[in-house]
């Protein structure tokens, strides 16, 4: 009987992890930012280009066992400064209340997303919007052990990430193009949410109520003198 509960607790623990595995590889994949300490911002210098909200997403895609739930935010506002055609600094305000889900099935729409919403994760009652600041950009170069899922990157973009009462600094490699009137960046990165205080559901011993820390970030931002 003892070698038999043994046997019970070995494949059930290993049938969660290859749950775990099977919801690992069936997520986005982005680059993995680097997390740290706030930094100095940016002097924003040079001509300002306008973000255009409406041609720019943010994108989000959160997962736990076997299961993804991406969704969009919109940008409030936004601009990049470029000084000898290159970006010295930007301020990006998202607006948390617009989050908006893919999946349109009213167990998503009435019940995930208020929950999204709520003190659990993002508190958006207390905390209307998100905020990035650009704190220093440089060139991008991959190498063998450090390639970017971004087709063409050619720079590392790096701003303090303020989200509910918390700010932490990231990195991660995007590709900016640049001419006389546009400015357009594109990244796809992955995070740890718990880095800002989203803690919840963030436990192996729930099971399929488990929680992913990571969260995949898609940007395509679009920005006009």
């Amino acid at each position: 009987m003892k070698i038999m509960n043994f046997t019970s607790r070995t494949f059930v623990s290993l049938l969660f992890g290859l749950m775990l595995m099977y919801a690992c590889n069936n997520a986005p994949k982005g680059d993995k930012a680097k997390i740290s300490d706030a930094e100095q911002t940016a002097e924003a210098s040079g001509e300002s280009f306008i973000v255009d909200t409406s041609a720019s997403s943010v994108r989000f895609t959160g997962h736990g066992v076997g299961k993804n739930h991406p969704g969009t935010f919109q940008l409030s506002s936004g601009q990049v400064n470029l000084a000898d055609n290159k970006v010295s600094g930007g301020e990006f305000i998202i607006n948390i209340k617009s989050m908006d889900m893919q999946q349109k099935e009213a167990m998503f729409q009435e019940k995930l997303k208020p929950h999204l919403l709520s003190g659990d994760f993002f508190d958006a009652e207390k905390f209307e919007t998100a905020r990035f600041v650009i704190t220093k950009v440089e060139p991008y170069k991959a190498d063998n052990s450090d390639t970017s899922i971004i087709e063409g990157a050619n720079f590392n973009v790096s701003g303090n990430f303020t989200l509910k009462d918390a700010t932490k600094n990231i990195t991660f490699p995007a590709r900016i193009d640049l001419d006389q009137n546009t400015v357009r960046a594109k990244a796809n990165f992955d995070i740890d949410r718990t880095q800002w205080q989203m803690n919840y559901g963030n436990d192996k011993t729930l099971g399929d109520k488990f929680i992913s820390e990571t969260v995949n970030i898609n940007l395509d931002i679009l920005a006009k003198k």
